[in-house]
């Protein structure tokens, strides 16, 4: 198994509504190595932090698992959608996504700034300066320790 890190900001799609919806298609990934990672790494049953993004606070309010392999993202395709993606070609999709299902929301939101007062995470990928990816890897040791300060 492995664990993730999903960003969503939460005015567009968070974590209530994906408790209330239960599994959801995460798509709009228009970044290439966040597409690589749920093409090619992610497989059924990994972890993830769900990440609001460009919040109040800003920080990890859940886990999620990934419900699906991988699959085109159909948003691409779609003149009238937000995500389209004219040089995308249905037989040779740019785009693709994984469906999230819900686990759990946390009590609390852990915040980006606890996140950064602990020495033990200062090598996760999040909190490297200049990230900006949507969609990234988390270790195992990472994982385990955000888990610990809920």
């Amino acid at each position: 198994m492995q664990y993730w890190l999903m960003k969503s900001e939460p005015d567009v799609f968070g974590i209530d509504d994906l408790a209330r919806v239960r599994r959801e298609p995460w798509d709009g990934i228009r970044n290439y190595q966040a597409r690589n990672f749920m093409r090619d790494q992610m497989q059924i049953g990994d972890r993830v932090f769900f990440y609001h993004s460009n919040a109040e606070p800003i920080g990890i309010a859940g886990i999620m698992r990934i419900a699906s392999a991988p699959y085109p993202d159909r948003t691409a395709f779609d003149p009238e959608a937000k995500y389209y993606d004219p040089k995308s070609d249905p037989d040779n999709p740019r785009w693709h996504l994984v469906d999230v299902e819900f686990e759990r929301k946390f009590r609390r939101i852990i915040t980006l700034a606890e996140l950064r007062e602990h020495p033990e995470l200062e090598e996760m990928q999040l909190l490297r300066k200049g990230n900006r990816l949507s969609i990234m890897p988390v270790e195992p040791a990472h994982w385990d320790f955000i888990l610990g300060l809920e």
